[in-house]
């Protein structure tokens, strides 16, 4: 079976239903989908596990924050490989900044360990069942996450730049 876009969208909406999958889009090549955080476990599972689809590399994670995007500020997103087909898919989920808490992924790829403690330490998504979710590149004393959009991208008190050079 040659993996489409197409064929790979209807499997996965036949499996979970149109209410667990919206917002398909193809803007790059890669299938990128988005679900929520009730289904997300077990549709990884799903394409790891298909005897057709052997999605089985879990290539990255990652957190992302949308400060402007009321009560989906949070974002976790996958994106998985198939080796055998040489075909990707993306899958995101959104959800409030007050509650970014996503299931762990480490009972299926042992990689996920990693990835969900830098999203964390960077991020503060909580991963519930994960074995050891502690800081991974900052210090564990750090009170905040550095990655969230919270803060200037440059101090705004400096006076040894001229803007006329940055274009401002």
């Amino acid at each position: 079976m040659e993996l489409t876009n197409e064929n790979v969208l209807g499997k996965i909406i036949s499996e979970f239903g149109e209410e667990n999958i919206w917002d398909a889009l193809n803007p790059d090549g890669i299938m990128t989908i988005t679900t929520n955080r009730e289904t997300i476990h077990e549709l990884i599972k799903y394409l790891r596990d298909d005897k057709e689809l052997q999605i089985s590399f879990l290539t990255t994670m990652c957190g992302i924050h949308f400060p402007d995007h009321k009560d989906k500020e949070m974002c976790m997103m996958y994106q998985l490989h198939s080796l055998r087909h040489n075909y990707r898919i993306r899958i995101k989920v959104f959800m409030p900044a007050s509650d970014p808490v996503m299931p762990t992924m480490t009972d299926l790829y042992a990689t996920a360990n990693w990835m969900e403690r830098e999203a964390f330490d960077f991020y503060g998504f909580i991963f519930t069942g994960h074995p050891n979710l502690t800081r991974i590149l900052n210090i564990e004393e750090m009170e905040y996450h550095p990655m969230l959009k919270q803060y200037p991208l440059e101090d705004q008190t400096r006076e040894d730049k001229i803007n006329t050079f940055f274009g401002r």
